[in-house]
């Protein structure tokens, strides 16, 4: 089987930004978090990236807007990736878990009056009409 040239430089661009999509979700996050302002710096750069993509392919520069194109997508991948980094380190300082409960109420555990609530709830649903009646 043979494949003409054109073709095979679509499928290999196609896998390598396939590769990079995939690597951006399942690859080990950074060990540390990257500001904000870096990662919107990195998004802008990949739409000034398909901005100008898309003026090559209105002037129908077809191999540069998808070498922009593919550059832009790679930038955006890269930008998710850093994106999931934490400084987490660990466990959390001090000897709390991390997984606390909120203090209960000064009596112990909070009360609900339930017949209060089935008494609205039946005046409320007396009121109502069955659906499908109509």
């Amino acid at each position: 089987m043979v494949l003409s040239p054109s073709f095979a430089w679509k499928l290999v661009l196609a896998v390598v930004l396939g590769a990079a999509i995939i690597a951006s979700a399942y690859a080990k996050a950074p060990r540390r978090s990257f500001s904000s302002g870096d990662l919107r710096r990195l998004v802008f750069a990949a739409l000034v990236l398909y901005a100008v993509g898309l003026v090559a392919s209105l002037n129908h520069r077809g191999v540069l807007a998808a070498v922009l194109y593919a550059t832009g997508i790679v930038v955006s991948a890269l930008a998710a990736w850093l994106s999931r980094g934490s400084d987490s380190g660990g466990p959390p300082p001090g000897d709390e878990p991390a997984d606390e409960q909120p203090p209960p109420d000064p009596d112990g555990v909070p009360q609900f009056d339930w017949a209060a609530f089935e008494r609205a709830f039946r005046a409320y649903d007396s009121r109502r009409e069955p659906t499908g009646t109509r």
